[in-house]
């Protein structure tokens, strides 16, 4: 069997992470596939394994602007899968070409489309809230189209499906995996007396600045423990991103002009980051809208205590090794914050529950779960 991947709009972030460590991971003729061909601009092919059973490809039409790259999926990706003999489709980025003749498997990866409420965050006017309606159009006959359908986590799935409607597409629920080098073994918890202003409990919190995230809100919380005599501080990593980022730094200008306790890094590689979960005292997130919460698994990886939004797949996630909180409500998280800080016993208890809940991410297991279930797909479309 001939694999095609369409990686055409997959650019950066994410989907770039997910497509080069499914690969990376894969062993496909063990599902029956002989042969992968991916198509993909230059930029993401160079993030992808080089294997005999691998080719990539960047035609011209994948490497232009979005309208010619959107027109080229939909009336060339068609032609070339038929020329180098393709038997099944998969589209990683969500969205599918109107017409193609094999059998078709794509999956949901933005969850920001499927939540409105979540997308007005950004202005009712905005571009990003038109965007994310545009994306709920084209992914929704895409996902409607499709033969095979693959969720991250179980609250995806019933959201998407609760605006789709009944489908007759075959579904699958495979987690994204981790990464080894964010794994750690759970640190000794200090007692919060050997702690103090000078040396404060550092929680970390990485995410791009964008108002689903609520760092305003999670800065405010630090400000309110501080007042209270709570030696905490809270350092964020993440890129700017449009008025959003502009506020947040704003507020923390307002809250701690002396970046005592409220530490702003900016945004930083990927491949850095889990130098910055292995020296955090603990970790918080705050998103009230994601699919399956990377960072969240990388931080369970890393053995570190959690103060977690309870929104969205969170707890699906999580479980009952973290100390939830409301996002939206600075005087919630915290009192989440409190709770995990003052107590090095519930903080060695979570760390240690959260650890284990992250072994069932495995890039070898989601490559094989994919494989197979494309596979599946093909065979079933043949009978």
């Amino acid at each position: 069997m001939h694999l095609a991947i369409d990686a055409s709009n997959i650019r950066h972030g994410g989907g770039v992470t997910h497509l080069s460590q499914l690969l990376s991971a894969a062993s496909p003729s063990d599902s029956g596939i002989h042969h992968v061909t991916v198509w993909a601009c230059a930029e993401t092919a160079a993030h992808l394994p080089a294997y005999p059973w691998l080719t990539k490809l960047s035609p011209a039409w994948v490497e232009a602007g979005m309208f010619k790259r959107m027109l080229g999926q939909q009336l060339l990706l068609g032609r070339e899968m038929a020329h180098r003999g393709c038997e099944v489709l998969f589209s990683p980025g969500g969205t599918v070409p109107f017409y193609v003749e094999i059998p078709v498997v794509t999956m949901s990866q933005n969850m920001l489309p499927f939540e409105p409420e979540e997308a007005k965050r950004f202005g009712r006017w905005s571009w990003m809230r038109l965007k994310m309606w545009l994306l709920r159009q084209s992914q929704g006959r895409s996902f409607k189209k499709a033969d095979g359908l693959i969720f991250l986590t179980q609250y995806a799935q019933n959201v998407v499906c609760r605006w789709l409607g009944q489908g007759q597409a075959l579904q699958a629920l495979i987690p994204h995996g981790i990464e080894p080098r964010f794994s750690a073994d759970p640190k000794f918890q200090c007692s919060i007396d050997d702690y103090s202003f000078e040396k404060p409990f550092t929680l970390l919190y990485i995410s791009i600045l964008m108002p689903y995230k609520h760092q305003i809100e999670v800065a405010r919380a630090a400000s309110l423990l501080r007042q209270t005599g709570c030696p905490v501080r809270v350092k964020f990593i993440g890129a700017n991103w449009g008025r959003y980022g502009r506020q947040f730094r704003d507020m923390l200008r307002q809250l701690d002009s002396g970046e005592k306790f409220l530490i702003w890094l900016g945004g930083m590689p990927f491949f850095a980051l889990h130098s910055e979960y292995h020296n955090a005292d603990a970790f918080i997130f705050a998103s009230s809208c994601e699919n399956l919460p990377n960072i969240l698994i990388e931080a369970m990886s890393a053995g570190l205590p959690i103060a977690c939004s309870k929104s969205g797949p969170m707890p699906e996630v999580l479980g009952n090794a973290g100390v939830y909180f409301d996002p939206l409500q600075p005087e919630d998280i915290a009192e989440a914050m409190r709770t995990l800080v003052i107590s090095a016993d519930l903080r060695g208890r979570l760390a240690a529950q959260s650890k284990e809940l992250s072994r069932a991410y495995s890039w070898q297991r989601c490559a094989k779960d994919t494989f197979e279930f494309i596979a599946a797909v093909a065979v079933s479309r043949r009978i």
